[in-house]
């Protein structure tokens, strides 16, 4: 996983009306509620599906930590999906995305300006467009870089061209070297 597609799981985690089960008995409980069979849920954490039922009945009270991590992983994912959904619709439709970073900006700008890269700190708020843009990009598999150029473009329009009132020749803005990226929506 991106450190995009990390920003985003957070923000819609930050959604969550309830908290996902803390236990390793609900946890394994709620996994095979959604995935039905032990056996499925053994083959996504990678262990045996007798130990899927000893986690249930609680023979086993503790995890490994690597299945444990996995474990909690494999609910989150899958924890409040319609929650989710809803807030996803509506930055798509109303309210956008809150991009905040610190990372390299480098340009492409005519002859004459500056194109040197450099570490910036920004927060700039996407409209819905790039919202609904990077939303389809995650569910359609796409790339860490595919989705920083989604941003980047985010960022160019609204921040550095400023819907068009400057910054006239600037043609591509790219993002790297990111040490942190936070999405809100």
């Amino acid at each position: 996983m991106g450190e995009i597609e990390e920003a985003i799981e957070r923000a819609e985690e930050e959604s969550f009306t309830r908290q996902p089960p803390k236990t390793l008995k609900g946890q394994i409980g709620y996994l095979l509620k959604q995935m039905g069979s032990a056996k499925a849920v053994a083959q996504e954490l990678g262990v045996t599906a007798d130990s899927v039922n000893r986690y249930r009945r609680g023979a086993r009270k503790h995890a490994r930590a690597d299945v444990a991590a996995k474990i909690d992983d494999a609910v989150r994912q899958r924890w409040q999906p319609q929650v989710r959904k809803r807030r996803q619709r509506q930055a798509a439709a109303t309210g956008g995305i809150t991009v905040e970073t610190r990372a390299r900006f480098g340009y492409t700008a005519p002859v004459g300006t500056t194109d040197d890269g450099r570490f910036r700190r920004l927060t700039v708020h996407l409209p819905p467009a790039y919202a609904q843009r990077l939303f389809d990009a995650r569910d359609a598999g796409a790339s860490d870089q595919q989705m920083r150029d989604i941003i980047a473009s985010g960022f160019k329009d609204v921040y550095f061209k400023d819907g068009g009132s400057r910054a006239v020749g600037l043609s591509d803005v790219s993002l790297n070297d990111i040490d942190y990226l936070d999405v809100d929506f």
